[in-house]
């Protein structure tokens, strides 16, 4: 325990140590913990385990090492030993400033760049967490930078300090340590202070008039003596002013005098004896130092005007008298029709009638205020409304400056006076962020891993600090597989995602740009995922068998998944062929073909010497990709010429199902279907017009007509053919029955009983042309045709029903298909 050191960060109740010890009698020994009198317990111990546990919060900053002593015994004898335990630092105190408050005085001619106060600030941790670095808060505006490692403060390079526009700065210094460990996470302090920097005056500016241009009036009852005008200038020097000095330098010709402390100009002569209307005074205003020394001089000009009565031009008065310069501070964007409230002007003027009428106006952006009342007599107080709320914006001008003017209307000198209004605007949240692109479209391979960028979206926001900071988020049904970095603007793919062009290549959702105060805008994107090369052709089936008449091709297909051409775009070729001179493929279709020259089974014998037409054919499918995929399949052809059953449609048919025999069972057995249903309606008509006649008719039998003379018929290839009678009647004959043949009584007389009619018998079977020799006919299968022998002439002499004839001549072929379907002929 004597090599022990703890975190000064430890929670309070931390088991900490564990103290392990025998006795060599073997009895059970305790442990104990104890402190030095007047000092804090820290720890305590079990004294049955030796568990050592803290019990009071650590300060390294106030005790940086614990004295303790532990003890073991067995109940009689006791040993004890002094440990030191070294609290080590944790980063948990913030750095703190000296010498505060601070306030420095600097000359207002103090060069840039220089260093004007050194701000020093302390941090009780060791390392990282007592290092301190300095900055200033809000930089944006500031004439001053700080050192960030020994706190200095200086003028910043090419802004100079001025006494007339600014007497005294704030600047707002950050002390911040560099970081440590706290509770096991990363933790940084700082503090703030403020430096007040009082701008000291210089003597570098010269006087200034104030209310230029002067005009002043002397009029035919201006007693001589009087003050005409009064010029006024301060030195610019607000801090320390020297003393002004007036003086007039030309243009009086002896008519005026100038007071050279106040700048009262006063008439030395009569007004009669004035040789000029105008009079133009050159007046010089000076600095007198405290020694008498003349310095810095400035000159305006004065013009006086010799008037009859109308003697005052129009006046503008502020809260303290009169006033040619007005500011206002006012958000942008105010409601039409407002009034500028802080603006308190009087305009007046002291003529009487005419003389005191003038009309007053703004001059400078036209539209956007308009002044009230335009007209005044003597004296009005002014009004300035809003008139275009829009023109008032701070993304445009930071202010705007106006010259209000007051114009005599019916005088002949139209007098006038101005005064200068400056409007300075405060920034508002009045613009939505905007997007550079209404939207976007972004192309990525399907390949791409997750975390992949995308596309960077930008929008910006006019609006300054805060209302100018914007936020990205997406939305949408398409952005699952998508997430943007909330101040980039980077759409980058999720770190799980998987792109595949063959499931879907086509994403779209939306950006939003929102600003802290919840204004935003969107755009669309639009993702395409490129195809990649990574599925091979497949075909249908590995093994395919096809059956191949010469002169008509047999066709292989394979498809490609993937979704792009040239990907997906397949070509055809024939690998192993034996014998290899027999076939071709279409590259491009799939289509395999004899040879030109090959146009029947002869020929084909010729060349392989080998009756069996049957070959097995290894065709390979091969994609356009990068790089190319292939697959191959076994194609069995079954090669065979056209016969004389392949002309027509029913050849067609039954050489199309030759391979699927049930299908033309299927088909056969739906003929004899409609034939029973054909002859159940004829017979039910017969029935039903016999049973409505009121005539009573002898009994009479049903008979088929037969010549005696009939050929033998023999099988043809049109014996699914029938003949369609225009009447269903005529397909019967009827013959009544011998008249002579008389009833059981003997005599005639008594009634007959007839018989019910009886069902018509179903329509003969089709009539087959005459054949005076035996021919064999021919059946399509799988591997060619087969050939049965005669039919029996027996079953040609029968006369069966049509659908007992079709079902004869159906079973006949189903049972010597099924006999012969192991022997091929080619």
């Amino acid at each position: 325990m004597a090599l022990l050191s703890l975190s000064e960060d430890t929670p309070v109740g931390s088991y900490i140590y564990t103290l392990n010890g025998s006795d060599p009698e073997g009895y059970p020994v305790t442990y104990g913990l104890t402190f030095e009198p007047g000092t804090k317990r820290y720890f305590a111990v079990d004294p049955l385990h030796g568990n050592i546990t803290l019990i009071e919060e650590l300060d390294r900053e106030k005790q940086d090492e614990i004295e303790a002593l532990v003890s073991i015994s067995d109940g009689l004898n006791k040993v004890t030993e002094k440990v030191r335990i070294l609290v080590t630092d944790v980063n948990d105190e913030s750095p703190e400033f000296l010498n505060t408050p601070y306030i420095v005085n600097v000359p207002e001619d103090t060069p840039p760049g220089s260093s004007i106060l050194q701000i020093e600030a302390v941090d009780k941790d060791t390392g990282s967490g007592g290092s301190i670095t300095y900055s200033i808060q809000n930089t944006h505006g500031t004439r001053f930078t700080i050192d960030r490692h020994s706190g200095i403060l200086r003028i910043k390079t090419g802004l100079p300090l001025d006494f007339e526009k600014s007497r005294t700065h704030f600047v707002t210094v950050l002390a911040k340590d560099g970081g440590g460990k706290l509770h096991g996470k990363h933790q940084i302090f700082s503090s703030t202070t403020t430096v007040t920097i009082n701008v000291e005056d210089v003597q570098d500016s010269p006087p200034i008039f104030i209310g230029t241009p002067y005009y002043g009036y002397v009029y035919e009852d201006t007693i001589m003596g009087s003050e005409i005008f009064t010029v006024m200038a301060y030195d610019g020097d607000r801090g320390i002013p020297n003393i002004i000095y007036y003086s007039l330098v030309d243009g009086s010709d002896g008519a005026f005098a100038i007071n050279n402390a106040t700048g009262v100009i006063t008439l030395v002569k009569h007004p009669n004896e004035l040789k000029k209307e105008v009079y133009e005074l050159k007046i010089q205003v000076s600095e007198i130092t405290p020694e008498d020394h003349i310095i810095a001089h400035a000159f305006t000009v004065v013009t006086i005007r010799v008037v009859d009565l109308n003697n005052h031009p129009p006046t503008f008065y502020g809260e303290n008298g009169p006033q040619n310069q007005f500011e206002l501070t006012m958000y942008e964007h105010p409601p039409e029709g407002e009034i500028l409230r802080g603006l308190k002007i009087t305009v007046n003027d002291s003529d009487q009638g005419a003389n005191a009428k003038f009309n007053l106006r703004l001059v400078g952006p036209g539209g956007i205020f308009r002044v009230v009342p335009q007209t005044v007599l003597n004296e009005a107080q002014v009004t300035i409304i809003v008139e275009n709320s829009a023109g008032i914006d701070y993304e445009k001008f930071h202010f705007l400056v106006f010259k209000l003017l007051a114009i005599e209307i019916n005088t002949p000198e139209k007098f006038s006076s101005t005064a200068d209004i400056t409007i300075h605007l405060l920034d508002i949240n009045d613009n939505v962020p905007k997007f550079s692109s209404e939207y976007y479209i972004a192309r990525i391979p399907e390949n791409s891993p997750g975390g992949s960028n995308v596309v960077a979206v930008t929008a910006t926001d006019l609006d300054s600090g805060l209302w100018g900071e914007i936020k990205y988020s997406i939305y949408g049904a398409g952005s699952d597989l998508f997430l943007i970095h909330p101040s980039t603007g980077i759409v980058y793919t999720q770190p799980w995602a998987t792109l595949d062009a063959e499931l879907n290549s086509k994403y779209n959702f939306y950006v939003k740009a929102e600003d802290t105060e919840g204004k935003y805008s969107l755009a669309e994107v639009f993702v395409t995922v490129l195809d990649i090369n990574d599925h091979c052709p497949e075909f249908n089936e590995n093994i395919q068998e096809k059956t191949m008449i010469i002169g008509s091709p047999v066709k292989v297909e394979a498809t490609d998944q993937d979704a792009d051409e040239p990907n997906n775009v397949v070509d055809y070729f024939i690998m192993q062929a034996d014998p290899a001179n027999i076939f071709d493929i279409d590259q491009n279709t799939g289509e395999i073909n004899l040879k030109s020259y090959i146009r029947s089974l002869d020929i084909i014998e010729n060349i392989t010497h080998n009756k069996d037409c049957k070959w097995s054919v290894v065709v390979q499918a091969k994609d356009r990709g990068s790089p190319s995929f292939s697959t191959t399949a076994v194609v069995k052809i079954d090669v065979t010429e056209e016969t004389l059953l392949h002309k027509g449609p029913m050849a067609a048919f039954l050489m199309q199902s030759k391979d699927n025999p049930m299908k033309a069972l299927g088909v056969l057995a739906g003929v004899m279907a409609i034939m029973v249903v054909i002859t159940v309606f004829i017979s039910t008509a017969m029935f039903w017009r016999n049973k409505k006649s009121n005539r009573v008719m002898p009994m009479r039998r049903i008979i088929r007509r037969r010549r005696t003379d009939h050929p033998p018929r023999t099988a043809r290839t049109e014996w699914l053919k029938f003949k369609k009678s225009s009447h269903a009647a005529d397909k019967f004959a009827l013959e009544e029955m011998e008249a002579g043949i008389e009833n059981e009584n003997g005599n005639n007389n008594s009634p007959c009983h007839l018989l019910p009619p009886s069902a018509p018998s179903p329509p003969p079977p089709p009539r087959l042309l005459p054949k005076f020799n035996k021919t064999e006919w021919s059946l399509p299968t799988v591997s060619g045709s087969l050939t049965p022998r005669i039919i029996d002439q027996q079953m040609k002499e029968r006369v069966p029903s049509a659908s007992a004839a079709l079902v004869s001549e159906l079973k006949q072929m189903l049972e010597k298909k099924n006999a012969g379907s192991s022997i091929s002929f080619y």
